[in-house]
């Protein structure tokens, strides 16, 4: 069964983009909240990860701040 995977970002957001490729490439199906628009949505990773910067990507309960592609790999046990 495939994690829950969750995303703040912004439409131009560089990282963002290359983790929404990152996902598209492997088949990982996310939820993505665009934060700059969904002032609820802002607060909500704010108050989970303690920063204003995207993106915030949520694997299960793991909180990662930033594209980190190496992290990603080893959540989603993709080799």
């Amino acid at each position: 069964m495939q994690k829950k995977v969750v995303m703040y970002s912004t439409p131009t957001c560089h990282y963002c983009n290359l983790a929404k490729d990152f996902f598209h490439d492997y088949n990982i199906s996310y939820e993505v909240f665009n934060v700059q628009t969904d002032l609820a949505k802002r607060k909500e990773m704010v108050e989970k990860s303690g920063q204003m910067g995207v993106p915030v990507i949520i694997v299960d309960d793991e909180i990662i701040k930033g594209f980190d592609e190496d992290r990603l790999r080893e959540l989603l046990e993709i080799k």
